[in-house]
């Protein structure tokens, strides 16, 4: 029989103990636990960031349970959470606070529910600002070695589970005044789901900041010359504008949640 795997993705980063903590602790409630780290690099307490990590990362992991932590309320009155989905099954363990239910939906979204924070296999440390070791490993751990989640917690209505609301794109006339989804660590800036035929244009004129480009399209940033920018459909399969060899963060001044418009040419 395969080893269970835990796969894991929070905002701990590595300067501090965290996330050797939580894989102590699941390693002690679950010693043949294999653990696949997603990152751990996402910016503190950004949930939307991490949601959208999630859900582009977990169709290419085996079934097992998916630990995610971007816990801006730990300590709060946020609950903790254990989801099953309907397909797999897959156990997606970590706070109600929108980060889970995107990468849920995946697998038919949440077929039953569970709030896990007065959870048996709690660790009685007196923390409150530490869930992740306290609460999440735990339950993330006893999962994988075979207890079923109704001996971990108490059932709850999947729909009153928090959902994560994701940036839409605008439509005014022929064009889409479209919010900057996320930024990856390479400058490349992926945009909201855009609801226009694209076709065979072979180039996007964008307007940001005062300045309007005509950006051509491609496939990879090759395609272009170096400093150039290009439109790509990436590899979590949103439209998104990359420099090659350079950040199209930088070059257009764009955060996330800033808008540009997008005209076909």
């Amino acid at each position: 029989m395969s080893a269970p795997v835990v796969t894991f993705l929070s905002d701990y980063g590595y300067r501090d103990e965290f996330v050797g903590v939580c894989h102590g602790v699941i390693a002690a409630r679950c010693p043949q636990a294999r653990i696949i780290d997603l990152t751990h690099g996402i910016d503190l307490g950004d949930i939307h960031a991490g949601a959208l990590a999630l859900r582009a990362a977990l169709p290419y992991m085996p079934l097992g349970i998916h630990l995610a932590v971007v816990d801006p309320g730990v300590g709060g009155d946020r609950r903790a959470v254990v989801l099953r989905t309907p397909e797999g099954p897959r156990f997606l363990v970590g706070p109600d606070n929108g980060l889970l239910l995107a990468g849920a939906s995946l697998f038919g979204g949440a077929a039953a529910a569970y709030d896990i924070g007065n959870s048996p296999e709690r660790l009685a440390s007196g923390s409150r600002t530490f869930d992740g070791r306290d609460v999440f490993a735990p339950v993330a751990g006893a999962l994988a070695a075979g207890v079923g989640p109704a001996e971990l917690g108490e059932a709850i209505d999947p729909a009153g589970l928090v959902e994560l609301e994701l940036p839409a794109a605008r439509i005014d006339g022929d064009l889409a005044f479209v919010p900057v989804l996320s930024i990856d660590g390479y400058g490349n800036v992926a945009l909201a789901d855009l609801d226009l035929d694209l076709g065979s244009a072979e180039a996007l004129v964008v307007e940001t900041a005062g300045e309007q480009l005509s950006i051509p399209r491609g496939t990879r940033f090759g395609d272009v010359a170096p400093g150039q920018l290009v439109a790509y459909v990436d590899s979590r399969g949103a439209l998104a504008l990359a420099v090659n060899g350079g950040s199209a963060a930088k070059r257009l001044g764009l955060g996330v949640d800033d808008v540009v418009a997008v005209r076909l040419r």
